[in-house]
């Protein structure tokens, strides 16, 4: 697996907040712990390694400590490296402050600004290897000036001559400039903003028109708690709805199904066979607090479980085959 994109390095800074501060109306949280965790491609990049395939995150990181702390979680998690560190830009960080399991406030530290020519250039030298035994490419893009027009274009020149298919995951900047993907996966949010309207996911012939409009072979459209759509190439629609369970933190789901769905087509999956386990699998990871990877057992326990209440709807209680 190949993995292009925008990485980042999620810090949170976890303590208690009891009282509220004199100098403005804002709980005072006491610090008791901080750690880092991987975030965007490179949280795509961990959950495909915890899903047991083998992965080359390939992304922009910059000359300081988040970034050098950042190769650091990318190499301990067992992700081949392929990040380049540039001078002239800082490490994405995205800093956290947790009270009792809830989000106080975050702080970004980051830029937006495209990666300049001679940096495009040594990003393109990494990824034609990594392209060439990949069995799937994934390109992630959070609008953070890695995935440019021109390394768009590359990154679909090398897959088409591998023959390797593509999912992407977008953001509003370069959002038709993906035409030839294999799965093209935005969410609700970003597909209304790129077409100036309400997602009308709903109607067939607004759902047609915005798949000719993007030219994937496959348009994946997650819809949070309404599951997802999935149009395929014929036009056929299928629609799989959220799985019923407490959600904990939805950060990092779209990650999670990003990267199910690319390692289920890389183990051989039909993408309706890849999205419909990819939606289990985000439902396992919106039960969990904060962005944690979901493990390849994780996912099998669920799809068991999921499995069993298709064929017994009003049956004798789940247990898993682990506890049988």
């Amino acid at each position: 697996m190949a993995v292009l994109g925008d990485v980042m390095l999620d810090v949170y800074l976890v303590g208690t907040a009891t009282r509220i501060s004199p100098e403005a109306p804002v709980p005072v949280v006491r610090i008791v712990d901080e750690h880092d965790a991987l975030g965007g491609a490179a949280n795509v990049a961990a959950n495909v390694v915890a899903l047991g395939a083998r992965c080359t995150l390939l992304g922009v990181v910059g000359q300081d400590d988040a970034g050098r702390r950042l190769r650091a979680a990318v190499a301990a998690a067992g992700i081949d490296g392929g990040l380049l560190a540039v001078d002239d830009r800082p490490t994405t960080v995205k800093t956290r402050v947790m009270a009792r399991s809830h989000q106080i406030v975050r702080f970004d530290r980051e830029s937006e600004a495209e990666l300049r020519a001679p940096d495009v250039a040594v990003l393109l030298e990494g990824l034609a290897p990594a392209v060439a035994v990949a069995d799937v490419l994934v390109l992630e893009d959070y609008n953070k000036g890695v995935l440019t027009p021109e390394v768009i274009a590359a990154a679909l020149d090398l897959a088409r001559r591998y023959a390797r298919p593509v999912v992407v995951d977008p953001k509003f900047r370069h959002f038709f400039a993906y035409a030839g993907a294999t799965v093209f996966k935005p969410n609700a949010a970003e597909i209304a903003a790129a077409f100036g309207t309400d997602a009308r996911h709903h109607q067939p012939e607004w759902l047609a028109a915005a798949h000719r409009r993007l030219g994937c072979e496959y348009l994946l459209v997650t819809l949070g708690e309404e599951g997802m759509v999935l149009r395929d190439p014929v036009g056929e629609v299928h629609r799989i709805p959220a799985l019923a369970r407490q959600v904990y933190d939805v950060s990092g789901a779209g990650d999670t199904v990003t990267a199910c769905l690319a390692v289920c087509l890389a183990a051989g999956a039909r993408v309706e066979e890849a999205a419909w386990i990819a939606n289990v699998a985000a439902a396992v990871e919106v039960g969990k607090p904060g962005v944690c990877p979901v493990s390849a057992d994780e996912v099998r326990h669920a799809v068991r479980a999921v499995e069993w209440w298709e064929e017994h709807p009003s049956g004798e209680p789940w247990i898993g085959a682990e506890e049988r």
